[in-house]
């Protein structure tokens, strides 16, 4: 069965850090990426990384705080987060293609239950 599990998330004060993990099971994916819901907002993209590593792309919103990595050894995909604001509370969620990279990964072929990430203050 092909599954995308997330870690990581929690309550955190503004200023602070989180990093969250996805493991993906059942099949490896080209692009694997993160995106976020608040409550009353769309589901949006925030990061993206090719198969190789070498390929990234962020939300502005995010970018230079926020950094995508993956171990493909570990068919893992993390998101390390820092100066995290408040607007930044939302619901992670884990998402995963075979299809190549794309920068707002607009296809979508496997998605994880989602992580709270909380940012007070």
């Amino acid at each position: 069965q092909v599954q995308l599990v997330e870690s990581g998330g929690g309550l955190v004060q503004a200023g602070g850090s989180l990093r969250l993990s996805c493991v993906a099971s059942g099949r490896t994916f080209n692009v694997m990426g993160w995106f976020r819901q608040a409550p009353g907002k769309e589901r949006e993209f925030v990061a993206a990384i090719g198969w190789t590593g070498g390929t990234t792309s962020y939300a502005d919103s995010v970018k230079g705080r926020f950094t995508i990595s993956r171990d493909n050894a570990k068919n893992t995909v993390y998101l390390q987060m820092n100066s995290l604001k408040p607007d930044d509370t939302a619901v992670y969620y884990c998402a995963a293609d075979q299809r190549p990279f794309g920068a707002t990964m607009a296809r979508v072929g496997s998605w994880g239950q989602g992580t709270q990430v909380t940012v007070s203050s």
